[in-house]
């Protein structure tokens, strides 16, 4: 079904590469290497299981939460645009 002057699965094709950007960008942020014994912030020592884990960790549970909040953002490119946009 084509939408106004989008040819048939163009919607979707925006969707799945929306949705690909986002899985490319989470794994470049995925640690790489050998994890540490010790956070790199606080110095706490990382559990053995964490290390396990998520090989290449470097910081403890604490200190990664602070910084995933601090990373966090939305998409500002909409590929979509809003609805009213298109009603104009």
């Amino acid at each position: 079904m084509a939408g106004g002057w989008s040819r048939d699965g163009a919607v979707q094709e925006q969707i799945d590469a929306s949705v690909e950007d986002a899985v490319k960008r989470a794994r470049n942020q995925l640690p790489k290497g050998e994890s540490a014994s010790n956070c790199d912030e606080c110095d706490a020592e990382i559990p053995v299981a964490r290390q396990q884990a998520v090989p290449g960790v470097r910081l403890c549970v604490t200190c990664q939460s602070a910084v995933d909040t601090a990373n966090e953002h939305d998409s500002t490119f909409n590929r979509r645009g809003s609805k009213d946009s298109q009603l104009r």
